[in-house]
């Protein structure tokens, strides 16, 4: 929980991040950040946004589909049912019928149409597991077209409208591969003409049609020529020349469905000295066995079910054991340790293994040592461990796999999270080699490469009834989260972990589990729902006599309240947990504390006990080392040297806090300390300077969906350009600043913003004027601190004076 316990006006919810600076493409996409306004010199910047080059190599071996590859071709070249809308080709068919295969076989040909560069997810929208959410999609593809891991908004619209952004006025083609809904594949469309989205899936996805102009294509088996063409192509090398007859035979043994058929020619070409004769019959007897078994409602379905178990039961048995092993993997895709702690194996004699399933075409590799199944054979697999294996040996592979995830996360928190106690941990599963990491980026590239597994692996924990390791995997995996995660990704495990430690009775899990819900609501703005779990938390931590844990949560909860303005009561809980953590001895704890306490004094007005806290607070960070509450402290100190006339201190100090962002390469502290930094260049007259600097924290805001500090920068920018005697821009910012707040329940932000609206619009539009100093001056009342009564007083003048 260390690094939540920074102040809301500092950073209630970040983590450490992997994030670099701002760069040029910051500048340019101010135009969309603004909604239709834009800062100074925004539209004429540079655009650096990278070429995506994200396909997957082309298919070894395609043949035919010359009139599918031709119906492409025509979709390109031809009117769009809308020509301001990107270009969406849907390309249907069976399971197995070659859809990836003609998708990427077209989008390597015709990607020189495409310059600003191509993107590829794989959906997996049949897949045994759990399918690739848009939101996830977004995240990846944002990453590749630039927008730091850090930064990628985690609200699914703000990340949908900035990859619109993204893509306005480029021709990128865009290839979403086994999409299961038009739901799924909707926020993935580009916004403007000039793309393309090419979709396979299984279903017609009528409603892409229907609402976005989709072109269906259709694919069929293959037509008996070309299935045996493909034949031909696969074992070519490898066998000599075969009857035709012969091949036309297998063709339709493999219901002319080019998954199957490339299977079958796998299997072929690594025996070219057995007869076409016996692999025939060797066929036809696994489709005698398969057809009684079967219920025979789709014969498609069956021959390729045949046709994986023909090849399956020519593999040697240890080979065989581990694909059937792979099927109980939690995740979609898995690497080589993950897939040696399965199988009870080392990598050395796992990876041997995989690149057999890989040459009889059973397994795909995507990376080096990384692997994936077709969603078909994953099901295989995972039916065939159901039935191979005994209860006892599945639950054991399940409990290797969960053990090393578990335990490879505890090892990654300990650079994404080094403050964080670590849980202690059963020893893991006899054989199991947990990873280890030489750094933090190494750590946070792992964690980042295995965040849907790490989800999957808490569900699969769950669903196998294993309550210990689901709450143990929840809860380190709050710890060891990539810092691009999504904020709400968490909150479901966060769920299962808590029931599971329910079910065990276990006070202390439960409590520590209702800490990082508390947290996680907090990162989604839930902030009902965060004050429940940390005052049920609270209760939980006092009923153990847990000290320390009990002081932690006065200040999780004194962060809640500040961050709704609620400043007696934070200070009230800050003050306790201040006390706690010094009988304690908690010397980071305390000086974490003392910060946001100063916090809660600034926000009041009360500018002598702000300074002589953070004063105290900065101190103590910099004797502990500590950068982020070092920078938190500078930033909290540019303010009250600002509102003391201090201009230059101000100033040095932002830039002192900005610099520990930029080295920690923290967009979240970035964005919020360039706010401090455009205020205090706003005071010194520095109005370029100070438009610069806001936005670039309005862009770093909006792409990490923080509705609030992007309102801020907008309101900073009004205001700077009040200073310039320039009312029309400042009127635009100011009231998306107002409308902003306002739909976000802030009054007070709400109210500045309308008071600074009325000082801009007075001259020209004097009944709007007193309107909205009218409204401002409503939404102050209830607010008894200094700064809000001087601003009441302030804004009463104003509106006598209209």
């Amino acid at each position: 929980m260390a690094d939540e316990h920074v102040g809301s006006t500092g950073d209630p919810g970040s983590t450490r991040s992997t994030v670099s600076g701002s760069s040029a493409q910051d500048v340019v996409q101010a135009r969309d950040v603004s909604g239709g306004i834009h800062f100074h010199g925004g539209p004429d910047r540079p655009n650096s946004t990278p070429t995506p080059r994200q396909l997957p190599a082309d298919v070894r071996g395609f043949v035919n589909r010359t009139v599918e590859l031709q119906q492409l071709n025509d979709a390109l070249a031809g009117d769009a049912p809308n020509p301001a809308a990107a270009a969406v080709v849907v390309i249907a068919g069976t399971a197995g019928a070659g859809k990836t295969s003609l998708a990427l076989h077209w989008a390597h040909q015709a990607r020189h149409r495409f310059p600003d560069g191509q993107l590829y997810v794989n959906l997996r929208g049949y897949d045994p597991g759990r399918p690739v959410t848009a939101q996830e999609a977004l995240h990846r593809f944002l990453t590749s077209l630039g927008v730091a891991v850090q930064a990628v908004p985690p609200d699914p619209d703000a990340a949908a409208a900035l990859y619109r952004s993204l893509l306005a006025e480029r021709r990128v083609l865009v290839v979403l591969d086994n999409a299961a809904s038009a739901q799924q594949v909707r926020p993935l469309l580009p916004g403007s003409a000039g793309s393309l989205v090419l979709v396979t899936s299984r279903s017609r996805l009528s409603g892409l049609a229907v609402r976005d102009g989709a072109r269906r294509l259709t694919l069929r088996t293959l037509p008996e020529a070309e299935a045996v063409a493909l034949l031909r192509a696969v074992t070519a090398g490898h066998r000599s020349e075969d009857d035709p007859a012969k091949l036309t035979e297998l063709a339709r043994l493999c219901a002319q469905l080019p998954l199957a058929l490339r299977i079958a020619a796998e299997r072929a070409a690594s025996l070219p000295h057995m007869g076409l004769d016996d692999l025939i019959n060797d066929l036809r007897d696994e489709s005698a066995l398969w057809d009684a078994l079967s219920v025979g409602d789709d014969e498609d379905a069956d021959a390729v079910r045949t046709v994986f178990a023909w090849s399956y039961r020519a593999l040697p048995d240890p080979v065989a054991r581990l694909f059937r092993l792979l099927g109980l993997h939690p995740g979609p895709d898995f690497g080589l340790h993950a897939a040696a702690a399965l199988a009870h194996l080392t990598p050395s004699r796992t990876r041997q293994l995989l690149d057999s399933l890989v040459g009889a075409h059973l397994v795909e590799q995507s990376a080096p040592d990384r692997y994936q199944f077709h969603d078909l054979l994953r099901a295989y697999a995972t039916d065939q461990a159901q039935h191979e294996e005994t209860p006892a040996q599945r639950q054991a592979a399940l409990r290797r796999v969960l053990d090393w995830y578990l335990h490879t996360a505890d090892a990654a928190q300990q650079w994404l999270r080094p403050a964080e106690a670590r849980l202690p941990l059963d020893p893991v599963s006899d054989g199991v080699r947990p990873a280890a990491f030489a750094d933090y980026n190494a750590a946070v590239d792992w964690a980042e490469r295995e965040r849907v597994n790490l989800l999957q692996a808490v569900h699969a924990a769950s669903a196998a009834g294993e309550d210990r390791r689901t709450w143990q995997l929840a809860a380190v995996l709050w710890n060891a989260q990539a810092p691009s995660a999504p904020g709400a990704d968490w909150l479901p495990a966060g769920r299962l972990g808590l029931a599971a430690a329910e079910r065990l009775d276990d006070t202390a899990a439960r409590a520590l589990l209702l800490t990082d819900l508390g947290m996680g609501h907090t990162r989604v703005n839930s902030l009902g729902d965060s004050l429940d779990c940390h005052r049920r938390a609270l209760a939980l931590w006092r009923e153990r006599g847990d000290a320390l844990d009990e002081a932690h949560s006065l200040n999780l909860l004194g962060l809640v309240h500040l961050h709704g303005r609620q400043l007696d009561d934070a200070a009230q809980y800050f003050e306790q947990a201040l006390t706690a953590f010094r009988s304690l001895g908690e010397a980071r704890w305390e000086a974490t504390t003392l910060a946001n306490l100063a916090s809660t004094h600034y926000r009041a007005g009360r500018l002598p006990e702000a300074a002589t806290a953070v004063g105290q607070a900065l101190a103590a960070h910099r004797a502990l080392k500590n950068q982020r509450g070092e920078g938190n402290a500078l930033r909290l100190l540019s303010d009250i040297r600002r509102e003391a006339g201090d201009q230059a201190g101000a100033i040095a100090s932002a830039h002192a806090a900005l610099d520990i962002a930029l080295n920690l390469r923290d967009h979240r502290l970035e964005g919020f300390w360039l706010l401090t930094l455009g205020d205090a260049q706003r005071a010194d007259g520095q109005s370029a300077d100070a438009l610069d600097s806001y936005q670039r924290a309005a862009v770093l805001h909006r792409r990490l969906g923080d509705r609030s500090r992007e309102a801020l920068a907008w309101y900073g920018a009004g205001e700077t350009y009040r200073g310039l005697d320039r009312h029309t821009e400042a009127a635009a910012f100011l009231r998306r600043a107002a409308t902003a707040h306002h739909e976000l329940g802030d009054r007070w932000h709400e109210a500045l913003a309308l008071d600074a609206l009325a000082a801009t619009v007075s001259a020209e539009e004097p009944e709007a004027a007193r309107r909205h100093r009218t409204e401002a001056l409503a939404l102050l009342d209830g607010y008894e601190d200094a700064r809000a009564v001087a601003a009441r007083e302030r804004i009463a003048r104003r509106a006598e004076a209209d």
